[in-house]
């Protein structure tokens, strides 16, 4: 019999992928994975930034490159930043295969087996399998309407060293949650009396359609390099099938990062960089992202508008100002995995929010996915759901 590393036991399979593995049946509606909306992808643009580097730089796209990444997409994303007033460098930034590498090599060079991590209540379903495998001590602090809880973070970096605190600021998934100014200021002054690293997370940041940004936490630090560490992704607005993303650091971690990389992949995939450099810096970017995010606005409109219509008022949904989700609260004591396989069986699918909380609770919550999804099967798959949870209200003493 296989003996497997100690470690391998307190991580599972990813919730979310088993059940996009049950919506891969065309009759469901699926309001479950948090995936960009493919007809957004720029199909065409990819296709001839690809020809262009295959035709000009074929062999060196093909070849093996440095572990840091490509110099002129390192340095694109740090002009992407000083637009935004967020001064980084080229050599602040590392390209990794997806932000979700990063979080790995995150984990990798910061956390021993009991490290403590602090994370938002609730937060993204990854980055608890992605720190898990390290075998953490997961805390949470929890999220108020308009950010972290400054008191319960005050008092989770009380109760001792934590290595890190994860957070997603901006159009948090799962809750679609963004950190007001203040919020995000008074958690830089407390990380900055602490030992905790911040990993600021900002997938979806470009995705914001109501309000104005709201500069980084990173921003709010007087010496983030020695405080935190930023992760950002060209997933949500150019395709998750490149696989790019990055992670901004300060020289001393970097150089750990560069080390963890290197005995992962050696480096990410050059072809893949240079073409998303050549789209970048060759096409209308930021028309592309107001064409998303005016496609984005109109789902959720109708997604927040839907579950005012179809369910009760003791029902409640969070109306995110960007991003690709909605939270949705139901009743004390409801049954959202109840619900869920009610809702699955009338070819509807969404996400139980217990996934979402690695200390326990949030039984009675969901997450919703209005990105990629159309108007007419957000209208159908949430009139569904509104007649099964009226069903399931009927059989009462069932379901609780």
């Amino acid at each position: 019999m296989m003996r497997f590393a100690r470690r391998m036991s307190s991580v599972h399979r990813s919730f979310i992928r088993e059940i996009l593995k049950v919506t891969e049946d065309a009759g469901i509606i699926s309001f479950a994975g948090g995936l960009p909306n493919p007809r957004f992808f720029p199909v065409r643009e990819v296709a001839e930034a690809a020809q262009h580097v295959l035709s000009s730089a074929g062999p060196s796209s093909l070849q093996y490159a440095t572990t840091e990444g490509f110099p002129p997409l390192r340095e694109l994303i740090a002009e992407r930043y000083a637009r935004k007033g967020v001064h980084v460098t080229s050599r602040d930034i590392l390209i990794v295969t997806g932000s979700q590498q990063g979080l790995d090599l995150v984990g990798k060079v910061f956390l021993d087996p009991q490290d403590r991590v602090l994370v938002e209540r609730p937060t993204y379903l990854a980055a608890i399998q992605s720190f898990g495998i390290f075998e953490p001590r997961f805390r949470s602090v929890c999220l108020e309407e308009d950010g972290v809880s400054l008191e319960g973070l005050e008092e989770a970096l009380g109760e001792g060293d934590a290595r890190l605190f994860y957070a997603i600021p901006n159009f948090q998934n799962p809750s679609g949650i963004t950190w007001s100014a203040e919020s995000r200021g008074g958690a830089a002054r407390l990380l900055q009396g602490s030992s905790t690293v911040l990993v600021e997370d900002d997938p979806y940041g470009e995705l914001r359609f109501i309000g104005r940004d709201v500069p980084p936490v990173w921003s709010s630090m007087e010496d983030p390099r020695a405080h935190a560490v930023l992760l950002g992704t060209f997933s949500k607005i150019v395709s998750p099938g490149l696989r790019i993303g990055w992670v901004v650091a300060g020289p001393e971690v970097m150089e750990r990062l560069v080390i963890a990389k290197q005995a992962s992949d050696l480096h990410s995939n050059i072809l893949s960089q240079r073409i998303v450099h050549r789209y970048l810096s060759h096409c209308d970017v930021e028309a592309h992202i107001e064409t998303i995010r005016a496609g984005y606005r109109a789902q959720r409109d109708l997604m927040v508008d839907m579950v005012g219509r179809v369910f009760p008022p003791e029902v409640t949904c969070t109306k995110p100002e960007g991003g690709m989700f909605l939270w949705m609260t139901l009743p004390a004591g409801v049954s959202a995995l109840r619900f869920f396989e009610a809702a699955l069986e009338q070819k509807v699918a969404f996400v139980p929010g217990q996934a979402f909380f690695p200390d326990g609770g949030g039984d009675n919550t969901l997450r919703l996915n209005f990105s990629n999804s159309d108007q007419a099967m957000i209208e159908e798959g949430m009139t569904r759901l509104g007649r099964v949870y009226a069903e399931l209200q009927e059989r009462a003493p069932a379901v609780r």
